[in-house]
């Protein structure tokens, strides 16, 4: 998981990403939120509920010498896989000949750049993601690598295509129903051609099912187990 701001907010001090030192013991008031304590030094458009695994006991930290578990020393598992986007950026620019990146990475950009309605815009949030994939198409990775861009809402509250599920059309669905559509774009060397159109229904899941099914793992739930993955995209025309 490579989230923008990550060592900023987490006091990754000296990690790639790392910006907001004013001085050995103070964070850089000129890019930190107000009242932040050194080394926790987020960007002011750090978006916190943005970071699910930060809310993951595996992904936590253990109790310091007070007990305290907000500053302690971090898990193996939060050091390994929560890491900072300029760390993705500098995997894909050691790639020149050889792949660098893991075999699965989540991108999650810093508020400015997510295309959020309220803090920043859609043009920033495009030059970013455009930004992302050209460093995969700079560097060997672009030969097999699979990149999916999605959204987790689609910009409005009216969607004019009912969801599957009404009525009398039960359809996929967990518990409360598949809501209105989401732009998603696949990007990878073997597609049948430039911007073709995938029609079949997925859903967010589907890309939990993508990599479980590439990998050989087990799926994490029900949703994920009955789901399509993404594999349709291939037979797209």
């Amino acid at each position: 998981w490579y989230a923008g701001g990550w060592s900023n907010a987490d006091g990754r001090v000296g990690d790639p990403g790392w910006s907001s030192s004013n001085g050995p013991t103070a964070c850089n008031p000129a890019i930190t939120a107000a009242n932040a304590t050194y080394p926790f030094c987020p960007d002011p458009l750090f978006q916190f509920h943005h970071q699910p695994f930060n809310y993951f006991d595996n992904y936590g930290r253990l109790p310091d010498v007070s007990g305290n578990t907000a500053a302690g020393p971090e898990k193996l598992a939060r050091v390994r896989h929560l890491r900072d986007e300029q760390e993705f950026l500098g995997l894909a620019s050691q790639s020149a000949t050889e792949c660098q990146l893991k075999p699965v990475s989540f991108v999650k950009p810093i508020g400015a750049e997510n295309e959020h309605p309220g803090y920043t815009n859609e043009s920033a949030g495009s030059s970013h993601l455009v930004d992302l994939i050209k460093a995969i198409e700079g560097s060997a990775c672009k030969n097999d690598t699979l990149v999916v861009s999605t959204y987790d809402e689609f910009g409005g509250q009216w969607d004019h295509v009912t969801p599957p599920g009404q009525g009398g059309n039960d359809g996929v669905a967990d518990q409360w129903g598949p809501g209105t559509r989401i732009p998603a774009l696949v990007i990878s060397p073997n597609l049948n051609g430039d911007f073709v159109v995938d029609h079949v229904p997925h859903d967010t899941t589907s890309i939990l099912a993508t990599i479980e099914h590439r990998f050989g793992l087990a799926a994490l739930g029900t949703r994920d187990a009955a789901v399509r993955d993404l594999s349709s995209v291939y037979n797209a025309r």
